[in-house]
């Protein structure tokens, strides 16, 4: 006896029905809210003519006396780098690269006394996107403050596009983002601050600024280790004997 096919498909099409009708099936969430502009308040307040303080961005600096073979900074000495940029003069002021006396001594010993160098091991990475590696360098400062920089080579020699100095929790890599953590005065906050490189200003800008809570949940960063410079080194010639 042959099997009655319609009334079968409808058996199973009715399961099937009775199924979806438990479970998975679309449901609203409610009402969308409505979105909202921004508000302009006091209007009629004139706007701000200057910056309230200088941050440093957008401030670049020619390292004089330093050549770049081949664009290549891994090849440099890291502490003649630092040393030259003490004598380089910003594009936006005439006053040179300030660090406190102490660690500018520290910086001249360390030919003679590596251990005690405050000039950190460079990191290298292509922070502007033209497929050469920038030098990442950091000075300790008394009271745990940390001096950030980041040089770019161009044209045969070396340019400075980032310099700021802060009391740092760390300091991150992140695709082509340098991020510095830093505390709070606020108890269970920190600030972090995203520098990434900006074509138009031809220099790294504090793109992200915020504070952010910290405790129990923290994602895990990996941490780079220090690029060893390629052996064997030359040093950087410097002609003549930020922040």
């Amino acid at each position: 006896m042959r099997p009655r096919l319609p009334a079968l498909v409808t058996v199973a099409a009715a399961l099937l029905l009775a199924g979806c009708g438990t479970g998975g099936e679309l449901r609203s969430a409610g009402r969308t809210p409505a979105a909202t502009g921004p508000v302009r308040l006091w209007p009629t307040l004139p706007p701000a003519s200057a910056a309230p303080y200088d941050y440093g961005e957008g401030e670049t600096a020619r390292i004089p006396g330093i050549r770049v073979t081949g664009g290549d900074v891994r090849r440099l000495d890291p502490v003649a780098v630092v040393r030259a940029g003490l004598k380089a003069r910003p594009d936006r002021s005439d006053v040179a690269e300030e660090l406190p006396a102490r660690t500018v001594e520290a910086i001249d010993a360390c030919p003679s006394a590596p251990r005690s160098c405050p000039v950190l091991p460079p990191y290298f990475r292509d922070l502007t996107g033209d497929g050469r590696d920038e030098m990442v360098l950091a000075v300790r400062m008394p009271g745990r403050q940390l001096s950030v920089q980041v040089y770019m080579p161009e044209s045969g020699g070396l340019t400075r596009i980032m310099s700021t100095s802060d009391a740092v929790i760390s300091v991150q890599l992140a695709g082509r983002d340098l991020i510095m953590r830093a505390p709070s005065a606020i108890t269970g906050y920190e600030y972090r601050t995203a520098w990434s490189w900006d074509d138009r200003q031809r220099a790294m800008l504090p793109t992200q600024d915020e504070i952010l809570r910290t405790g129990e949940f923290r994602r895990h960063t990996p941490v780079p280790h220090p690029s060893a410079p390629r052996t064997p080194r030359p040093t950087a010639s410097v002609s003549a004997e930020r922040r």
